[in-house]
């Protein structure tokens, strides 16, 4: 897969604690505009800290702390001087679990649209109509988007959580375990989605399997014990691993 090989966000030297926990060790990784970049590892990896932190929701829990930089676009993220609510509109995150708001469709996609100034709202009705179709939803609820999106099917409110993120325009886009618990056309409708988002979004996943990072990376990253064991390319990683830990990983020998 190609892409832009310049780098969105470099990561140096980070660590991070729960309490005294030591969560991510020294941790220093580069990832690339335009690309899809894949980071896993076993449970209590750190992965999924590792993702929280990139655009500060890990801020949100007590008695945590960080060293080190997360740089995006060489800026620092922890830098004082951030406002951490552009940060997080500039770095969309979905969730594993599907969390659309008790409202309508319609309401769920403009929801972060409103709180912007100067939306007209033909500015919103074609933002919203976009992100639905960017997110392969659009064909599914042309003709209801005043429904309730509680009334969806899972693999439905996933999408949706995926375009109520686009509609805000971000540079960056976190997908954690998303397809976890989908069905496989779900889970191919929404593969196919990141692979056109990656054009014009820098795409980072915590994928639920193997099978789904060799689907859609163009690099991964392997973690372990909150250590970066290797980064590639996805051939590379998948086929020819540096480290045996990587090889035994992906094999199933553990995990």
């Amino acid at each position: 897969m190609s892409g832009n090989t310049a780098n969105k966000i470099e990561i140096k030297n980070f660590n991070f604690y729960y309490g005294n926990k030591h969560v991510i060790k020294d941790l220093n990784l580069s990832i690339r505009a335009n690309q899809i970049t894949s980071i896993f590892g076993p449970a209590n990896s750190g992965a999924t800290t590792l993702l929280r932190a990139m655009n500060r929701l890990s801020d949100l829990e007590p008695s945590t702390r960080s060293t080190g930089q997360i740089l995006i676009d060489g800026q620092d993220i922890n830098d004082p001087k951030v406002n951490v609510t552009d940060l997080r509109r500039k770095v969309g995150k979905v969730f594993e679990i599907p969390a659309p708001l008790p409202l309508s469709i319609y309401d769920n996609v403009t929801y972060g649209l409103k709180f912007l100034p100067g939306k007209k709202k033909q500015e919103i009705l074609d933002t919203m109509e976009w992100a639905l179709k960017t997110a392969a939803l659009w064909d599914e609820v042309k003709d209801r988007l005043h429904d309730p999106a509680l009334g969806l099917s899972g693999g439905q409110q996933q999408r949706l959580c995926v375009a109520r993120v686009l509609a805000l325009k971000p540079e960056v886009i976190i997908i954690d375990r998303s397809c976890s618990g989908l069905d496989p056309i779900s889970t191919s409708k929404i593969e196919e989605s990141l692979i056109k988002l990656k054009k014009d979004f820098t795409v980072i996943i915590s994928p639920h399997n193997i099978a789904q990072a060799s689907r859609v990376s163009d690099r991964i990253a392997f973690i372990l014990m909150g250590e970066l064991v290797e980064e590639n390319e996805a051939l590379q990683i998948l086929k020819f691993p540096k480290d045996q830990r990587t090889s035994d990983f992906i094999t199933g020998r553990f995990g």
